[in-house]
């Protein structure tokens, strides 16, 4: 069988619309959509990607990648939320009264000249106030405030790990989504291949057996061939559909997009065999599994510290100032009323004394937590360490079966042809040749397995190596 029948049909070029008539107003629009640097059209949903541009548009465009960096962004926001907890907080209060009915109190009469032993009632002060207040606090010390800058810290640490094991995940996606595209396609045209070749040996076999020289059963096993053969080749076309749009969610694209892919198997499959890969040394530092049970550990660590460090007493300052208006009637916006200043300094120290050991039970708890954190932590380093070897050994294992695919494919192919010669010739049974084009069909979805294998391997492998950034 030539190469040039795994090779699918490629477009390279785009898709231009004829313009019949076009109006002043809409000539600035269509200038900016030709210039797209894409190079697809808006209008026609179509693009173009070659492997690595395909993972370079899904880390702008995949919905998942889009939320991690929206995680990031998050974790930024509460960083800064918990700074500035420790920073000045200023507020500023105003407060209205109009005391509808006012309090009375008693006071002896005598200080009056009345009778001693009596009491006049009297009211005090004004119905109405307004006050105004604004007052600065500021945290002097808090050991919770150190220790929560630290958890902010790692928190956002966490978070472009997090979308860094994204990034990774979605980059493997892709690579397999564009390779079972590519595989589809292949498929697709060595089965047409194959069909046109079952219905040329079909209608000889046929026009054999008319003239009398051939028996029924070679074109009963001839016709059950072609039968199963087009069934497979309908069904192949539904995967290459269904394969496309598994692409084009991967990409984050529309689901009915057109796209194509400007590089074949065979031309990714000289970019992935990479012998050197499989040297490649584990860097734990690296592997992102590592570094978000590494920040997971930290966090637990944190927590433990927080609870101990409640234990300490906090001190903080505050200065206000104030100034207040008392009237009869609501006159306070008048130029002649009288405003009454006033201004405060204090400072407030908290100190933790006895929580009927509920501070003690908390740190124990946070403690244990932290146990398990470090014992995940040692679980994880032995979980990649075997991911490691297992990867290094499937990838080795697809290099050596993709070339022993394509000496069987070489192999089937010559078994396949002497068949056909033997058959018209008289000197093989229809058996003997459905047996050897049944072979050859299993060698080339051998053949095309093994190549996607290969590239999907040798990305599984990366991804945990963290050697493709």
């Amino acid at each position: 069988m030539e190469s040039s029948k795994l090779r699918p049909v490629h477009y390279n070029e785009l898709n231009y619309i004829n313009i019949l008539y076009i109006n002043m107003r809409y000539l600035f629009v269509i200038l900016l959509l030709s210039a797209s640097s894409w190079g697809f059209s808006q209008d026609n949903k179509s693009f173009s990607f070659s492997l690595q541009e395909a993972i370079d548009f899904a880390m702008d465009s995949n919905r998942t990648a889009i939320n991690a960096r929206r995680d990031v962004l998050a974790a930024l926001k509460k960083k800064w939320e918990t700074t500035a907890t420790g920073l000045p907080q200023v507020n500023a209060n105003v407060e209205y009264q109009n005391q509808l009915k006012q309090p009375v109190s008693l006071i002896p009469a005598e200080f009056s000249g009345g009778e001693p032993g009596t009491f006049i009632p009297v009211i005090f002060g004004v119905p109405q106030t307004m006050t105004a207040t604004a007052t600065l606090d500021q945290l002097i010390f808090d050991g919770s405030y150190i220790v929560a800058l630290q958890a902010s810290k790692t928190f956002l640490e966490y978070s472009r790990n997090t979308e860094e094991k994204t990034a990774s995940t979605i980059r493997k996606e892709v690579i397999n989504a564009y390779g079972n595209v590519l595989l589809a396609e292949e498929n697709i045209d060595i089965l047409e291949s194959n069909r046109q070749t079952l219905e040329k040996n079909l209608k000889e076999t046929q026009a054999i057996f008319d003239n009398g020289m051939g028996e029924e059963e070679d074109v009963e096993q001839l016709q059950i061939t072609l039968s199963n053969m087009e069934i497979q080749l309908e069904n192949a076309k539904r995967v290459l559909q269904l394969s496309k749009q598994l692409f084009n969610v991967t990409l984050g694209i529309d689901l009915e997009a057109s796209v194509d892919l400007t590089q074949n198997l065979e031309t990714l499959i000289g970019e992935n065999i990479d012998l050197e890969l499989l040297s490649e040394e584990l860097n734990l530092i690296r592997n992102v599994d590592y570094k978000i049970a590494y920040n997971f550990t930290e966090q637990r660590r944190l927590e433990h510290k927080l609870e101990k460090v409640k234990s300490l007493p906090t001190l903080s300052a505050f200065i206000n100032y104030g100034t207040a208006s008392y009237g009869n009637n609501f006159d306070f916006f008048k130029s002649n009323q009288d405003w009454f200043q006033s201004s405060v300094l204090g400072f407030r120290l908290h100190v933790p004394i006895f929580s009927s050991f509920s501070r003690r039970a908390k740190t124990q708890q946070t403690a244990i937590a932290f146990d398990q954190a470090k014992t995940d932590l040692e679980s994880t380093i032995q979980q990649v360490k075997m991911e490691v070897t297992t990867a290094r050994n499937d990838y080795q294992f697809s290099i050596e079966k993709y070339g022993n695919a394509k000496n069987n494919l070489a192999l089937a192919t010559r078994i396949e042809n002497k068949n056909q010669i033997k058959f018209f010739e008289g000197l093989s049974s229809s058996f003997d040749l459905r047996q050897a084009q049944l072979q050859l069909y299993t060698a080339q979805q051998e053949f095309l397995q093994a190549m996607l294998d290969v590239i999907n391997n040798k990305a599984e492998l990366e991804r945990i190596l963290n050697t493709h950034n």
